[in-house]
């Protein structure tokens, strides 16, 4: 499965992501919002800045998967700060997790620059961050998008899915 996922700009979280000092990407809501228990192990996420534009710029492979269960209390700035030195989060992010009652954490694999090319999110909510689109070839709209490798299939067995 192929998600788009929306970084931060003015935090350089792309940059981070490129450059392997980013490794693990967070989200969260008072209930289980997207993408919670939708992304697995093997699947691939496509990062787009937070900038209008639409392009993706770089992918990563997802290697590990946290669906918290309902946080209370301080439970889920532990998590946070537990896993800052691979979230590598400003404050500004870090203030905006905290708090939340349930928390997605989600390593990668050392992203690599694609493209850039352009995306079509009509099908999706305005204020969405994460689309889980399926395969990104769905939603390209730039010809750069085909030299982006065909997802391959894996089978549910293959998949290591770790809480």
């Amino acid at each position: 499965m192929d998600h788009v996922v929306y970084v931060d700009v003015r935090d350089r979280e792309l940059e981070k992501l490129l450059t392997g000092k980013k490794r693990m990407i967070v989200r969260g809501a008072s209930g289980r919002k997207m993408p919670y228990g939708r992304v697995q192990p093997h699947d691939r996420l496509f990062f787009v800045q937070n900038d209008g534009k639409c392009q993706v710029y770089a992918c990563a492979e997802v290697t590990m998967v946290f669906d918290s269960p309902r946080l209370v209390g301080e439970e889920s700035r532990l998590l946070i700060e537990g896993n800052q030195d691979q979230l590598q989060l400003s404050q500004t992010q870090t203030e905006r997790w905290i708090g939340k009652r349930y928390l997605v954490l989600i390593s990668v694999s050392q992203a690599t620059a694609v493209g850039p090319f352009s995306i079509d999110r009509n099908n999706y909510g305005a204020m969405d961050d994460w689309l889980p689109v399926g395969d990104i070839q769905s939603v390209c709209v730039d010809p750069l998008c085909d030299n982006v490798e065909p997802l391959s299939p894996v089978h549910a067995s293959d998949r290591d899915r770790v809480s």
